[in-house]
């Protein structure tokens, strides 16, 4: 099947067989080799990964087959690797760029095909927009080299990421306190390529760590889909109760997202771990440095700016315009309100590993349950309350738009409306009492509906009117 492959996000998911084809695969492999080679690396190396997904691992070699054929070094993951670690391949490998073929969070009907930078993080809108371009429209213009023959020839090498990257992992933190600390940890990979990591990183000393849903099942059964939220969430959540474990640390399908669940089942959202992160690597390992966060995000980082005196820069959605922001500004941590954080000194990506990891550092070196790290956070910033409903559509996405600008609420959930931010979608800030933001996802059909408040009691009534404001009831 041809026709017009538009790019999200990240890159491009479909619907398996529908239209995410081998033949389309191929086709997009070879716009993304074609952008190489037009900034100048011709022969320069490409990594090439993959989830565990339906087909991932072929479609992988499909995508490998045309970057080799284009003249291209392609190092194939020889197992099923998480996102960061492919990422981090890149700059380990010195590498022009990456290929992931993941849908990431999306249902199991989907996979995707993420591209990555040298710098191994997320290419901006402009670069995208450049692949997209050259993404031919038949696949009778596409260059590929067999797989037995490119291996035979050295010109696609299959390789084991991973010692490299728990190298690198260990120069950014000492795992042993966590080992030594006789945690209960509970781990939910959700059916992905987190599998096997934390264990393989904690064991050997006094922690316990258990793992559910870590084996591959492209159907992810117990959740909708393997996105850290409710209710994906709710086994892992019900399980940290009945092992009494102190802490669930959750990673996506592609494990470059993290979940946290507090010790007595409880979900900790993703603003709120966000703002743990940042608050941990300011006051706890005295980092300074700026905060780049979405305006999807909290506004608990702009007080931890205020308290720490370290600015704080705001984006649009997506780690395309993050991963940018971080290099700019050389970040101390970048991250976005799906889940997603990446840290100064590794790539400016997504790792649910190391945040993880972090996570668990500030447990043993505060001495704290996650509850009462959240209780602690609370102390400097006040009390946060987050939500987000997520509905489809159908028709144009353009119409909806227009009548969610043409529409212009005085207030929202009881509080004045004080200003509206179209940077990225549509976000109304409502003083004092926080901010609701109607965004239409990048990667499916899909408008979002989130609000962050400081009162507990408002958060349905701002979402009910975000949805009368999105033609949504």
């Amino acid at each position: 099947m041809s026709g017009k492959i538009k790019f999200g996000t990240d890159g491009w998911r479909g619907m398996i067989a529908e239209d995410y084809t081998f033949a389309n695969v191929r086709r997009c492999a070879q716009g993304f080799a074609d952008y190489l080679l037009e900034q100048g690396h011709k022969g320069e190396g490409v990594i090439v990964g993959y989830d565990m997904r339906f087909q991932s691992e072929n479609f992988a070699a499909a995508a490998a087959e045309v970057l080799a054929g284009n003249g291209l070094q392609v190092f194939l993951t020889d197992a099923a690797s998480p996102t960061p670690v492919i990422s981090y391949s890149v700059v380990n490998k010195g590498a022009a760029g990456a290929v992931n073929i993941t849908a990431s969070h999306n249902p199991p009907i989907d996979n995707g095909f993420k591209v990555r930078n040298h710098h191994g993080g997320a290419i901006d809108p402009d670069g995208l927009q450049e692949i997209e371009s050259r993404i031919p429209e038949s696949g009778e213009q596409v260059k590929r080299l067999p797989l037995p023959q490119a291996l035979a020839e050295g010109r696609i090498a299959r390789f084991n990421p991973n010692p490299a990257y728990i190298d690198h992992l260990h120069s950014l933190i000492d795992v042993q306190p966590i080992m030594n600390a006789g945690l209960n940890v509970l781990i939910d990979p959700m059916w992905g390529n987190g599998a096997g990591w934390f264990p393989r990183l904690l064991d050997g000393g006094a922690t316990r760590v258990t793992e559910i849903h870590n084996v591959r099942n492209p159907i992810f059964p117990e959740m909708s889909r393997p996105e850290p939220i409710s209710p994906n969430v709710d086994v892992g959540l019900s399980q940290t109760v009945a092992l009494n474990a102190d802490v669930l640390i959750i990673t996506d399908g592609d494990a470059d997202r993290l979940g946290i669940g507090d010790e007595n089942g409880n979900f900790i959202d993703q603003l709120r771990v966000y703002g743990l992160l940042a608050y941990y690597l300011l006051e706890v390992r005295g980092e300074r440095g700026p905060i780049v966060k979405t305006l999807s995000t909290t506004r608990m980082l702009n007080k931890l700016g205020e308290l720490y005196d370290v600015p704080v820069i705001e984006t649009g959605v997506g780690f395309k315009y993050v991963a940018p922001a971080m290099l700019e500004h050389n970040a101390m941590i970048g991250g976005e309100e799906s889940g997603g954080y990446a840290f100064r000194g590794h790539v400016p990506e997504r790792d649910g590993i190391l945040a993880g990891l972090y996570i668990l550092d500030m447990m043993v070196r505060l001495d704290r349950k996650p509850s009462e790290l959240v209780d602690l956070l609370f102390t400097k910033v006040g009390p946060h309350f987050y939500d987000r409903i997520d509905v489809r559509f159908t028709g144009d996405s353009n119409a909806r738009q227009k009548h969610i600008l043409e529409t212009r609420p005085e207030t929202i959930g009881g509080f004045p409306v004080t200003g509206i931010d179209t940077t990225d979608g549509f976000k109304y800030n409502l003083g004092e009492g926080g901010w609701l933001l109607i965004r239409f996802s990048g990667t499916e059909p899909i408008i979002r509906v989130y609000t962050e408040t400081t009162v507990k009691e408002r958060v349905p009534d701002i979402l009910d009117d975000g949805l009368r404001i999105a033609g949504l009831k």
